[in-house]
């Protein structure tokens, strides 16, 4: 069982993650929510198309500015809080590794906090804790924020991602994180090559098996670009392709920028794994 806000999720029930960027320069839509009425208009979409979590970052994940974390906050907070306010039931992520700015979210109502840096800022987990909020522990390759890979290697890449963020997760639940509330992620791009990532992926079952909830964040990332050689704009047929080997290998919650698309193949392979009824049941009944 994963619980996260209001929401309750059972063992075989795939969840998605919505993203919505608050920020001016972010690598797929290129600041298209970065205002706050098109990012709500976003939420509203996402919401409607099938989302249970609505993930907002205020700082994109690669190299460009700085954004210091008084910024970061006044990206994030006043936006937060307005969409508690529109979604009482919708489950609030914040995607941040400082811990400044997850007790200042956490204040006006998320419900995650998202550290996508491997636990860089050891006080995040902390302030979850006192929070009552959920936490993704993320394998990141002890790799500092917003920096890429450089001829990063692994004697064996998921005995790395397994140690990393079981460790982060027990130490969240020993901090007083509720153990239903924690997520670890495999870091797909963070701190690894393609390789890497194609790796992780094939042997996702290793991270499924530790009773953790896994969440996968693959949307449109390097990995499937660099596997296929397609820009980002070409690359939804290579993340449903990763989504769906995902889902069948176990994990739980999927962090995406297209929700529909998404939908639809999370569903498919539920009912293939016996998980779901179809959603009609006509051919041959008749």
């Amino acid at each position: 069982m994963l619980r996260l806000g209001q929401r309750e999720f059972g063992a075989h029930e795939p969840v998605i993650m919505a993203i919505v960027n608050r920020t001016p320069d972010s690598f797929y839509d290129r600041g298209a929510t970065f205002r706050d009425e098109p990012a709500l208009d976003r939420v509203e979409q996402a919401v409607a198309e099938g989302a249970a979590i609505v993930d907002i970052g205020g700082v994109k994940a690669g190299p460009g500015d700085e954004v210091t974390a008084e910024e970061e906050i006044r990206r994030t907070v006043g936006f937060v809080a307005e969409v508690r306010r529109r979604y009482p039931d919708v489950v609030i992520s914040v995607d941040t590794w400082r811990h400044e700015v997850g007790e200042a979210v956490c204040e006006v109502g998320a419900d995650v906090l998202n550290d996508a840096w491997g636990g860089v800022d050891p006080r995040l987990a902390e302030v979850a804790a006192r929070h009552g909020a959920g936490l993704v522990c993320t394998h990141a390759g002890g790799a500092e924020p917003r920096t890429r890979p450089h001829r990063v290697t692994y004697p064996d890449v998921m005995a790395d991602i397994l140690s990393v963020t079981t460790g982060l997760a027990d130490r969240a639940a020993e901090l007083g994180v509720r153990r239903d509330a924690i997520m670890i992620d495999p870091g797909h791009d963070f701190g690894k090559n393609t390789r890497h990532s194609l790796e992780a992926t094939r042997r996702l079952e290793e991270m499924t098996a530790t009773g953790w909830p896994v969440l996968v964040s693959l949307s449109n990332k390097d990995f499937v670009g660099e596997t296929l050689d397609r820009p980002v704009k070409e690359r939804l047929i290579g993340t449903l392709a990763t989504t769906a080997v995902s889902a069948w290998l176990g994990a739980q919650v999927y962090r995406v920028h297209e929700v529909a698309e998404t939908r639809q193949v999370l569903e498919m392979v539920a009912s293939i794994a016996g998980h779901r009824p179809p959603a009609v049941a006509r051919r041959g009944l008749a």
